[in-house]
């Protein structure tokens, strides 16, 4: 199973980015999929998760309202639209799958098999 994170980089206070994370899973639409960050010196940490079917999502205390999932089954890809971002979002951030259908969501990276290499998201003050 291949999992390729994109779409990180450098923006100010203020500004707004998304993350995509393209899968070869054959089984793409009957995973949940979440996203995690770590940033340096922390553990990794819970953002979001959205359901098989994109009818649930859940998001951190932190990024809620702020940040966006999305999924697109046909293109085997998940979205994650990062909006008024802090200096406090700069991780690197990973996207990943539970290996199981029909499970609950996960929100604890634990929970979570397919994991992508991640991507470095820089928030400038």
């Amino acid at each position: 199973v291949r999992v390729v994170e994109s779409g990180g980089g450098l923006v100010q206070a203020g500004g707004s980015l998304r993350l995509s994370c393209a899968a070869s899973l054959l089984t793409f639409s009957t995973h949940n999929w979440g996203w995690f960050r770590q940033a340096p010196g922390k553990e990794r940490e819970f953002v979001g998760a959205i359901s098989w079917s994109g009818g649930l999502t859940y998001y951190a205390d932190s990024v809620k309202g702020r940040f966006t999932i999305s999924r697109d089954n046909g293109e085997k890809t998940v979205y994650l639209q990062m909006n008024s971002l802090r200096p406090e979002d700069t991780a690197v951030y990973y996207c990943a799958a539970q290996k199981f259908a029909g499970v609950a969501v996960g929100k604890v990276d634990n929970e979570y098999d397919y994991w992508g290499q991640g991507t470095q998201v820089t928030v400038s003050s």
